[in-house]
C-alpha cells in the first residue's frame, strides 16, 4: 500500500541534475562510493546524513537547484514517506461522529448489531455501515451441510480430485471421512498408507449413499467442509 520509490536513471544523476532529489542521489550513490568518507553508510547516522547533505547542496549550488535542505536529503536516502493529514482528520472525524451519536441519542452507535464503518479512499470519499451476517450454508464459516452431486460408480479418487475444481474451496489436498469412517486421510503417512487402498474402490462399494454427509478437510484450511452426497 505504500508508494513505490520513484526510480531515477543513473545517466540523470551522473550527468545533468534537474531536480534536488538528483543531487542528493549523486551524492549518495556515486560521491559516496568514490569518496568512501566511512567504511559503511549509516542513514540513521547524522553524520553520515550530513556528508551527503553537504555534496548534495553543493551540486545543487552548481547547477543553480532549489530544494536541497537536511531533512529533504534525509528523506531522499530513506525513502521517508510523510504522514497523510486526511487520515488522521477521517479517523477524528469519525470519533466525534460517534461520540455526537451516544451524547444525543441521534443515531445507533457503531458497534451495535456487530456494524461497523468501512472507509475505501482510493474509491473517493465513500463509507458504510452495515451488520454482517453469515450465510448458513457458507462453505468455511457455515453449519449446513452443502449438496455434492455425485455418481456412486465414480471412484474415491475421482471424488476427490473434482473438489478442486469447486469454486466455492479449490480443495487440493483433501481428506475424507463418513459416519465415523475414514474413508482416505493423506496424514500420518501410516494412515495414508492404510486408506490408500480406498481411493479406487466406487463410492458405493465403501458404502457411501445418496443422502449420506460427509465431513472433508485440507490443510489450507482450518475448518471442515459438510457435504450431503446426491447421486
Amino acid at each position: 500500500m505504500y508508494v513505490p520509490r520513484v526510480a531515477i536513471p543513473l545517466c540523470t544523476i551522473a550527468a545533468i541534475p534537474r531536480q534536488p532529489e538528483h543531487c542528493v542521489e549523486w551524492a549518495h550513490l556515486i560521491a559516496w562510493d568514490t569518496e568512501k568518507p566511512f567504511p559503511k553508510l549509516d542513514k540513521d547516522d547524522p553524520e553520515h546524513v550530513i556528508w551527503i547533505y553537504e555534496r548534495a547542496l553543493a551540486r545543487a549550488n552548481l547547477h543553480g537547484i532549489e530544494g536541497v535542505t537536511y531533512a529533504f536529503t534525509q528523506g531522499v536516502i530513506k525513502n521517508i514517506i510523510p504522514a497523510v493529514a486526511s487520515t488522521n482528520s477521517i479517523i477524528a472525524a469519525a470519533c466525534c461522529n460517534e461520540a455526537f451519536k451516544l451524547a444525543t441519542g441521534a443515531a445507533k452507535p457503531l458497534g451495535m448489531d456487530d456494524s461497523y464503518m468501512m472507509y475505501t479512499g482510493n474509491d473517493g470519499i465513500y463509507t458504510l455501515t452495515f451488520r454482517p451476517e453469515q450465510k448458513p450454508d457458507c462453505p468455511v464459516c457455515g453449519n449446513t451441510a452443502r449438496p455434492l452431486v455425485v455418481k456412486l460408480s465414480d471412484t474415491l479418487e475421482q471424488l476427490l480430485g473434482s473438489l478442486a475444481e469447486r469454486s466455492e474451496a479449490q480443495l487440493k489436498k483433501p481428506s475424507i471421512r463418513a459416519d465415523k469412517k475414514t474413508l482416505y486421510m493423506r496424514a500420518p503417512p501410516s494412515l495414508e498408507e492404510q486408506t490408500r487402498p480406498n481411493l479406487c474402490k466406487s463410492l458405493a462399494e465403501l458404502g457411501l449413499i445418496n443422502g449420506q454427509e460427509v465431513v472433508i478437510t485440507d490443510p489450507a484450511y482450518p475448518v471442515e467442509f459438510h457435504y450431503l452426497l446426491k447421486a
